[in-house]
């Protein structure tokens, strides 16, 4: 640790495309498919302080984050820590684990302390199911884990790729809905019938011989296809939970379903939503698509944005406590 510093951290958000395997048959089961995207972001300070304080937009959750670590490595100073910018919260944009690792992150700089994300994500309970957030805080891209065995800490990366830098995707956020998550997101889990063995193979095989080379060939087409049948197979899995609906924003799913008229690619949405997503071949795509939503008077109460894939982790830079100069730096790999 440095004195006089304080340590930011900015990490983007996430989607999630969807699960490989729900049967988990083969002794695994979840399996995630996602991409970093560049925004909206979580951007958080942290330095040593007389009096421990935390303060902006989702501060308690973050506080809860820092004390936990506190009490694992004994640590006796006080802190300050401030939310610069936070992402909205059960959108399905993976603010819960980015907020986590960014604090962890944060602390461990701050204290000079070797990183270990196995160790955090343990201690702040995180990659219950997914490890496509706690991948692409570190590197970005588009990220395939191996789901869960029975003694997994953390689902394996199987996959990452660099996302084509022409690709756009258009996010589209309702504010006034929330995912399901925390309890209720278990709950859920626990009350769904079995997934069918045959739709899980179904989706294995459309991940490796649809999607994947898509990606890599840069062939939206099959790419969005494949996304596009994986998101309405588990769309119809978890309708139930949903109020009968593959979307959990009606609003939303209007939008969408406009979309894929217009010749939008992979219509989707992350998660437990209520966050939707497509993707456009360029930004001219995506721009004449935002235009048809907003001329049809579907963008009306929807917060929708052009993104692009994010090919690179979380940034970690230093900061004197009384300038504004710094020294960035990506997050390092860790064993």
């Amino acid at each position: 640790m440095i004195e006089g510093r304080k340590v930011v951290v900015s990490a983007a958000a996430r989607l999630h495309l969807g699960f490989l395997d729900l049967n988990g048959g083969l002794g695994r089961r979840f399996g995630s498919i996602g991409i970093a995207i560049d925004g909206p972001v979580t951007r958080l300070s942290l330095a040593r302080a007389a009096r421990g304080k935390a303060r902006g937009p989702d501060s308690e959750r973050a506080a809860a984050h820092l004390a936990a670590l506190a009490r694992r490595f004994k640590a006796e100073h006080e802190y300050e820590l401030t939310i610069e910018e936070a992402m909205p919260v059960h959108a399905g944009l993976g603010s819960g684990t980015t907020l986590a690792l960014a604090v962890a992150a944060a602390f461990r700089r701050l204290e000079g302390m070797r990183e270990n994300r196995r160790e955090d994500i343990r201690t702040l309970s995180r990659g219950e199911r997914s490890g496509i957030g706690i991948a692409v805080f570190r590197n970005g891209g588009f990220v395939v884990d191996g789901g869960r065995g029975p003694d997994t800490t953390e689902p394996p990366i199987v996959t990452r790729l660099p996302f084509p830098t022409n690709w756009r995707i258009l996010l589209l956020q309702d504010a006034s809905v929330r995912g399901i998550h925390g309890d209720r997101e278990r709950a859920a889990f626990s009350a769904l019938a079995l997934f069918d063995e045959v739709e899980a193979d179904r989706i294995c095989r459309m991940v490796l011989m649809q999607l994947l080379p898509g990606l890599v060939e840069k062939r939206i087409v099959p790419f969005g296809e494949a996304v596009r049948s994986i998101q309405e197979r588990l769309g119809d899995y978890f309708a139930p939970m949903q109020g009968g609906r593959r979307f959990a924003s009606s609003t939303v799913e209007a939008a969408l379903e406009a979309l894929g008229r217009e010749g939008a690619h992979g219509i989707g949405q992350s998660s437990w939503g209520p966050t939707g997503f497509a993707f456009a071949e360029s930004l001219e795509d995506a721009q004449r698509l935002k235009g048809t939503l907003r001329r049809n008077g579907l963008a009306r109460h929807l917060d929708i944005s052009i993104r692009r894939g994010l090919n690179r982790g979380a940034r970690i830079e230093y900061r004197e406590a009384d300038t504004s100069a710094a020294r960035e730096g990506e997050l390092s790999s860790t064993a």
